[in-house]
Parts: C-alpha cells; sequence; structure tokens
C-alpha cells in the first residue's frame, strides 16, 4: 500500500490517498476537490471508496464534487450525519464566506466493520470525542491507524464544540493507547507520529 498526504484547504487538513496498484481509497478528501480530481487524473488511478474520519466540512468539503466525476460510495458514522446536513453553514461561520460544496451523496453507514476494498484491508475503530461519529481506520498488517482529529503527532485534541465530549474523547484515546506502541498514526492534521512518541495527558 502507498500512501500520499496532501494537507488542504485554509485550515490545512491532511486528505489521504491509499493507493494499491491503480485503486485508491482516499481517508477524508479535505476541501478542494479540483485538486483531488487533478491528481486522480494525473495519476491515472481507479477511485474506489471515499471514508470520513468525521464530518467537520475541511474534511468532507469535496466529497460532493468528487462524487460527480466518481460515483462511489461514501463512509461515515450515522452520528456526525447532522454535519454533513449543516456542512456551508458551519464552514461559512469558519472561513467568513459560504464555499457552496455539493452535498454528498451514496453516503454509506460506518460500523465497527472491517473493510476489504481492492486488497486494502482495514478496521474501523469508533473513537467519539472530537465529534459524536468521530472513527479511526487501523491497517493492522501495516501498523498503521489514521486517526483523524481524534489523535495528533503532540497529542493536541478539540474537544469544545457544543457536540464534543470529553468523557467520550478521554476513553477514545484511552482505546487508541491500548494498541501496539509501534505502530504509526496519521492524523487529520499534522505530521504522522509513532504511538510510543506521543505524550497526552487528559484529565
Amino acid at each position: 500500500m502507498l500512501i500520499k498526504k496532501y494537507s488542504l484547504g485554509p485550515l490545512q487538513a491532511n486528505c489521504y490517498f491509499l493507493i494499491k496498484e491503480n485503486d485508491l481509497i482516499l481517508i477524508d478528501s479535505g476541501d478542494e476537490a479540483s485538486f483531488i480530481l487533478e491528481e486522480i487524473q494525473r495519476q491515472q488511478l481507479n477511485l474506489r471508496a471515499i471514508f470520513a474520519t468525521h464530518c467537520h466540512f475541511d474534511h468532507i468539503g469535496a466529497v460532493g464534487e468528487i462524487q460527480v466525476s466518481f460515483d462511489v460510495p461514501f463512509y461515515l458514522n450515522k452520528e456526525d450525519f447532522f454535519l454533513v446536513e449543516r456542512l456551508n453553514e458551519t464552514a461559512k461561520y469558519f472561513l467568513g464566506y459560504n464555499p457552496h460544496f455539493l452535498p454528498p451523496k451514496n453516503i454509506k453507514e460506518l460500523n465497527n466493520q472491517t473493510f476489504n476494498i481492492s486488497g486494502l484491508r482495514f478496521t474501523v475503530i469508533f473513537t467519539p470525542g472530537h465529534t459524536p461519529g468521530s472513527s479511526c481506520f487501523y491497517f493492522k498488517n501495516e501498523k498503521i491507524l489514521f486517526t483523524g482529529d481524534t489523535l495528533f503527532k503532540d497529542g493536541v485534541v478539540r474537544n469544545d464544540f457544543s457536540y464534543s465530549s470529553f468523557y467520550d474523547l478521554k476513553n477514545s484515546v484511552k482505546k487508541i493507547f491500548s494498541f501496539s506502541p509501534n505502530i504509526i498514526i496519521y492524523p487529520g492534521h499534522g505530521e504522522e507520529a509513532l504511538l510510543e512518541k506521543i505524550k497526552i495527558k487528559l484529565t
């Protein structure tokens, strides 16, 4: 599996291309659809699915426009669907203008299931707290965990939204730290890191 990271948009959210042969899975589309579509075409990739670690606009804003060109499923946890419904409203609040994101379609529900798409095998780990539907994606064979905004390299996680839960976040972070310390986390912002190198204190 080849991983390519692109930090996109005003908030520099990480979009991950997971590539095996010419097949592609997106983890967090970011909010720059034109860039992603150009890269898919330039690299001659076959997009198979889009997954969301959570549904803040900077992580999923590009989904609807991408789906105009690629009729692929968009996977998210149902607890974050309210964020999809208020996608442009929230973006306008934080950006100061309405980006007019197209609404995602072909939405599929994420549970604690295992996927095998084009030979890319991974498990969904439910990690609420930052948002009610935050999820991580664990690639056991590769010892990789995509953590979204639940855990960063510097350990800082945000839980001050009205719908955030510090209690849930603390339990989710504990769940992540129950994994092998030699796995690599790929966060929603910033750089990847070895789990054992991350220091975080939630009290």
